[in-house]
């Protein structure tokens, strides 16, 4: 997944994956991830653009294993999301699986399976909601059928390890998008 860009350039990295008591007392990038969460509307109207380089950036972030760095600007989106549209439950999705794999990092693999399972619950009643005209928003365009089935084989592991993360911008890639 490409960097999104915005009017000054693409959106750096941040300069380290922060982990919470895990990194000698530095804090996080906020400066960096600033940027993104300044590219969110305070509102969307009507739903989540697929391609907004904030969302598109949340994603990134996880994928590149800065997953506490993932949550904070998903959580800005989410925000910024609908109040009760279907955008809304995906982002709390992809913002417990950027979860559960901070605590894989983290070694709490306990954690991390309710977190994978909280997600699977929030994706299960995804689809149970009625879909909206097809549209160019991101549940239109999540593969979610995948992330479920993901998530399942996860869960059904007896022990997860630092390896069982998830890489939520590799799925979106893998699939076509309408």
């Amino acid at each position: 997944m490409n960097v999104p860009s915005h009017v000054t350039g693409p959106l750096p990295w941040p300069q380290w994956a922060y982990v919470p008591g895990g990194t000698g007392g530095i804090e996080a990038d906020d400066e960096t991830l600033g940027l993104a969460k300044a590219l969110v509307p305070s509102a969307f109207r009507g739903y989540v653009p697929a391609r907004h380089p904030a969302l598109r950036y949340g994603l990134a972030l996880n994928d590149r294993g800065y997953f506490w760095e993932a949550q904070e600007v998903l959580e800005t989106v989410w925000a910024a999301a609908p109040q009760s549209g279907r955008e809304r439950i995906l982002l709390r999705a992809c913002i417990l699986i950027a979860n559960a794999n901070l605590r894989l990092r983290m070694q709490k693999a306990h954690s991390a399976a309710r977190l994978f399972g909280d997600a699977l619950a929030e994706l299960t009643s995804l689809t149970s909601r009625k879909a909206a005209p097809a549209g160019d928003g991101f549940v239109e365009s999540f593969p979610v059928a995948a992330v479920v089935a993901l998530l399942q084989a996860k869960i059904g592991r007896p022990q997860l390890s630092k390896a069982d993360w998830i890489a939520l911008g590799a799925i979106v890639r893998s699939q076509p998008i309408a």
